[in-house]
């Protein structure tokens, strides 16, 4: 069966956490989509938004093995990628009965039937409207859940409830050593001296060479992927999945964070999510937590939106970078390649110095943050390609009207 995987006309809501990368690689309790796909066995398209397509062919290409058989699946790319979801998709395949699955009224999966045309070869998000139509006329509701990221915050609350679950689904399939009790450990990763964990409501999983400083505190469940360097004296508790090729110190709780992020300093994150590339200062901090106790409400292109949690941190676009001693407040968004100092009080625009602080808010250039993701990119031993600097200029060209909504005078 062949399985295509579409970005909708709603994948904007999920910026910015979706400007850097198609929808269905966005990290959440330790999976990406694209992962429980290729676990599919079948051929995997992807239809994305068109500037991404250069950075999508190199960065995430099929497995060799992809071989599609008849009927066509098509999976919405903002599907949270859970084991369930997994095992909602796998039923769908093995039953090959025609249908629609719906999440709140949007399209979530579809199984065409046998007379249906599949997508044709380059098909990306702006031609998906004009395919989808007429598509699903006519098609059976299909039974089962399949729950979609709608905003950007319900990756740190499908994060929290789905990963234990896929910590349970990596033990069963994976190749792990019990180090401690509880915590599993892949080839070559290292325990440090001293360190405590605490297993009692879920297991701690080490990916190949990833390491945990001397004096940590660990409690599970806890994914730490390969390469994941955690430093002295750090507590990472509560629901952390850690992305490969990271450096993380500091308190950490309930957080996704993805591949080459550093918050390797002492401070505070919890209940939040970080792209890529991202590095926090020395003593950064966010509150998840009101001091009433209340919903965290957050607001996105300027309308207030309600999360029904309690505890919500931030969230942080790629490439985004803090001074030390910056404080975030409880549910800000900050887009990508911005630079924050000082305290964080509303939402930061992508591509700004945000120093309200001290009375300044100025555009950064795609220029500067070319010049700073070629100096990242080296310290890691990456090679920065076309496709990573013209990145940076679309995602700029994409989020200058944000900047003129944001509200704060530029200094240019």
């Amino acid at each position: 069966m062949a399985v295509f995987v579409f970005e909708d006309e709603f994948v904007e809501q999920l910026s910015p956490i979706s400007l850097a990368r198609p929808a269905y690689a966005i990290s959440c309790a330790s999976f990406r989509l694209i992962d429980w796909l290729h676990l599919l066995g079948d051929s995997v398209t992807p239809i994305s938004r068109p500037y991404l397509r250069e950075l999508e062919k190199r960065d995430y290409p099929p497995p060799p093995h992809s071989a599609a058989g008849k009927g066509v699946l098509l999976v919405n790319a903002r599907a949270a990628p859970t084991v369930a979801a997994y095992r909602t998709l796998q039923r769908l395949q093995r039953e090959g009965r025609p249908g629609v699955l719906l999440d709140q009224g949007q399209v979530a999966a579809a199984l065409l039937p046998p007379e249906a045309s599949a997508p044709q070869a380059g098909l990306t998000s702006a031609d998906w409207p004009q395919f989808a139509v007429g598509q699903f006329e006519g098609l059976q509701l299909l039974e089962g859940e399949l729950p979609l990221f709608h905003f950007p915050h319900d990756v740190v609350r499908y994060n929290l409830s789905a990963l234990n679950e896929s910590l349970e689904y990596r033990l069963e399939k994976g190749d792990y050593l019990e180090v401690a009790d509880g915590v599993f450990a892949a080839a070559g990763a290292k325990l440090g001296e001293y360190v405590v964990t605490q297993t009692s409501d879920g297991p701690i999983i080490l990916e190949a060479d990833a390491s945990i400083g001397p004096y940590s505190f660990l409690s599970g469940p806890v994914f730490f992927g390969r390469g994941a360097r955690v430093l002295e004296h750090a507590a990472i508790k509560d629901a952390v999945s850690i992305g490969h090729t990271t450096k993380i110190g500091g308190e950490v709780e309930a957080s996704v964070i993805e591949p080459y992020t550093n918050k390797q300093h002492h401070g505070f994150l919890g209940h939040s999510y970080l792209g890529s590339w991202i590095n926090l200062g020395a003593g950064t901090c966010n509150s998840d937590l009101k001091n009433t106790y209340g919903e965290v409400n957050m607001t996105y292109d300027g309308e207030k939106t309600s999360t029904g949690m309690q505890f919500l941190g931030c969230i942080i676009g790629d490439y985004s970078k803090s001074a030390i001693n910056t404080g975030i407040f409880t549910g800000k968004t900050i887009g990508v390649c911005s630079m924050l100092y000082g305290f964080v009080t509303t939402n930061v625009p992508s591509y700004v110095n945000y120093a309200r602080l001290f009375g300044q808010v100025t555009e950064l250039p795609p220029e500067v943050m070319v010049a700073t993701q070629r100096r990242m990119f080296s310290r890691r031993n990456v090679t920065q390609r076309p496709c990573d600097i013209q990145l940076i200029q679309d995602m700029y060209d994409l989020t200058s009207e944000s900047r003129q909504l944001a509200g704060d005078p530029f200094s240019l």
